[in-house]
């Protein structure tokens, strides 16, 4: 069994001019609706038997309107089998959205608002690198514990030390580290400061890794980066707290699906069985909550 985190989307509903630039590169070649059955088309052939929802930056103020429409998709066609929200969690009515959210779709499993921030404008989506201390959204933060929700988890490697200090406040609420902390190359400029901050996130049990993204700065399928970050990532995290996301169709800017999971199936090949189980779905079943068959008979 093989999971995927991904997001299909209406561009009518979530696509804003922010959204689709950034460090994938030029989002326009996907700037169309990208349905369920599509989705399916990709992820079928490819073995994939369950699907996460992670919302693809609509606007924060139609945030519930998002999870109604997935819980919508959901009844139609069964998929996704969870989803991951947002909301604008610098704003003190955080908690009533989330209220909101939940009330709209049973698949409410967390929710993401990216952090990220880097000298370069152009991979920068926060404000500022030290926006996780806020004191308005840690207050948020605080809140997801009462809805038994994670948070997905997205820094730079620059971000790190105050990420750990972030999620050593919240001890009963797991973090999900996304794209395995934005390793931008394979150079050691960008792997030793990467490979540091990991060091100090592995630290805290309610930190799993998600391996995802990996093309987002090099733009291409990368086998030997791929091999650096499984490697670094399940020694110091263990199997049981690393989990494969596909990211599509993000990565469809540079890849497809089946060239994208062969290259991680071969790395991957390399593991135990029980690690390449926990990597390829075991963990995310945990980590998200899915259903025993969800997606069983997908392919």
């Amino acid at each position: 069994m093989r999971t995927s985190m991904s997001g299909a989307w209406p561009t009518s509903r979530g696509c804003t001019a922010r959204s689709c630039r950034g460090s994938s590169g030029p989002y326009q070649p996907l700037r169309r609706d990208y349905p369920i059955t599509e989705y399916l088309d990709d992820a079928r052939p490819a073995g994939i038997a369950a699907a996460v929802y992670v919302q693809p930056n609509w606007p924060l103020e139609r945030s519930v309107e998002e999870v109604r429409w997935v819980q919508g998709v959901h009844e139609e066609h069964g998929w996704p089998h969870a989803i991951i929200g947002s909301a604008a969690m610098f704003d003190a009515g955080a908690r009533e959205v989330f209220e909101r959210q939940r009330e709209a779709s049973p698949l409410m499993r967390g929710t993401r608002l990216q952090l990220h921030w880097h000298s370069a404008e152009r991979f920068r989506f926060a404000s500022a690198p030290d926006t996780m201390n806020d004191p308005v959204f840690r207050e948020n933060l605080a809140v997801l514990a009462d809805f038994g929700w994670l948070f997905e988890l997205q820094v730079f490697p620059g971000q790190m030390a105050d990420a750990a200090a972030l999620v050593a406040q919240f001890p009963n609420t797991t973090f999900v580290l996304v794209h395995a902390g934005m390793l931008e190359s394979s150079e050691a400029i960008h792997v030793d400061p990467w490979r540091a901050g990991l060091r100090l996130l592995a630290e805290h049990a309610n930190v799993v890794v998600k391996l995802s993204g990996q093309a987002t700065f090099v733009h291409r399928v990368d086998e030997p980066l791929i091999r650096l970050v499984t490697a670094t990532t399940l020694e110091l995290f263990g199997s049981e707290r690393c989990m494969f996301g596909s990211n599509f169709p993000i990565e469809s800017i540079w890849t497809d699906l089946p060239t994208l999971l062969s290259t991680w199936l071969g790395v991957l090949a390399d593991l135990d069985l029980d690690a390449r189980r926990d990597v390829l779905g075991a963990t995310a079943r945990r980590v998200y909550s899915l259903p025993l068959g969800a997606g069983d008979g997908g392919g």
